[in-house]
């Protein structure tokens, strides 16, 4: 039977994993809640649907039917989980899903004053945004439990890859080097996003999984070392106490940790891109880094 993929909020990191499928027959369906970017889908081979939480349309209904994966890249909202609210019953009939992935985030495991944690390091979320993340991947880990299908969470760190990093912000004279002494970040390719969710899937793997790095950095170096490679000089160093900040920018300082990506190694997966060096080393000589020609990247099935 053909595999049929339901993407809900068919984004910048589904996206990627649309353009890195391993088969060209896989079926990938979408959903975004602008009309305006189903030409950005369809470039992807993927069919576009509309769906904004609100109710499902005969199309989206259908595509649900029809799935036998969904991977889900929604957040919650101040009410919870927008899909379950819309969508938890027809899930709960199962019909041909075999597997689901649900993308969460590192943040659900708050401060830890650059210590590492791993997934069974408890959740202690500090952001409301987080907090609800908390709550979504129980839910869908529970109705998975309750439908007899495997689900498997992917905690992903700061995500990054061509047409978002340190080289668009460079060129467009946005790059800031602000410097919180003792402050790191893991990061994630949108490649290894991808390459992760094709190897659960293949395998039908369900469990909690972080998705991010070897190397959990501080923000200033990744500047300095994209700025390297373009041959320019790097902003300033900002001290963090008088930068100007948005309240959610100046959130994420609020939490510093190292994650350790063990567990998902621990099923195969070899990371395309170990670290943001190898990462932008690939980006600057390949010339992909402005976004031009991201869907044309390797896919990262051939590196697990």
């Amino acid at each position: 039977m053909t595999s049929r993929f339901l993407i809900l909020g068919a984004g910048y990191s589904a996206r990627a994993f649309a353009a890195a499928r391993p088969d060209p027959a896989i079926v990938i369906s979408g959903t975004t809640r602008s009309v305006q970017k189903f030409g950005a889908l369809k470039q992807i081979s993927v069919r576009p649907l509309l769906f904004d939480a609100s109710g499902v349309s005969p199309e989206l209904a259908h595509e649900l039917e029809q799935a036998t994966h969904l991977i889900v890249s929604i957040a919650p909202d101040d009410t919870g989980d927008p899909v379950l609210r819309v969508l938890d019953a027809a899930l709960r009939r199962k019909q041909r899903l075999r597997w689901i992935g649900y993308l969460s985030t590192v943040g659900v495991y708050g401060n830890h004053d650059g210590g590492w944690v791993d997934e069974s390091t408890p959740c202690s979320p500090v952001s409301r945004r987080s907090v609800s993340r908390v709550a979504a991947e129980q839910e869908w880990l529970s109705l998975g439990t309750e439908a007899g299908i495997p689900v498997a969470v992917l905690r992903l760190s700061g995500i990054y890859g061509p047409g978002r990093n340190a080289f668009v912000n460079l060129a467009s004279g946005t790059a800031k080097r602000l410097v919180k002494p003792g402050q790191v970040f893991n990061r994630i390719h949108a490649a290894d996003i991808a390459g992760a969710l094709w190897h659960l899937c293949g395998q039908e793997t369900g469990g909690i999984f972080n998705v991010t790095d070897d190397l959990p950095a501080p923000p200033q170096d990744v500047v300095t070392y994209a700025a390297m490679l373009m041959g320019v000089e790097p902003p300033p160093e900002i001290p963090f106490e008088i930068a100007q900040l948005s309240p959610m920018a100046r959130s994420f300082y609020g939490e510093n940790k190292r994650v350790s990506n063990a567990a998902i190694k621990a099923t195969g997966y070899r990371f395309l891109y170990p670290d943001y060096r190898s990462a932008f080393d690939a980006m600057w000589k390949e010339g992909n880094w402005s976004g031009s020609g991201e869907n044309d990247a390797r896919s990262p099935m051939k590196q697990s």
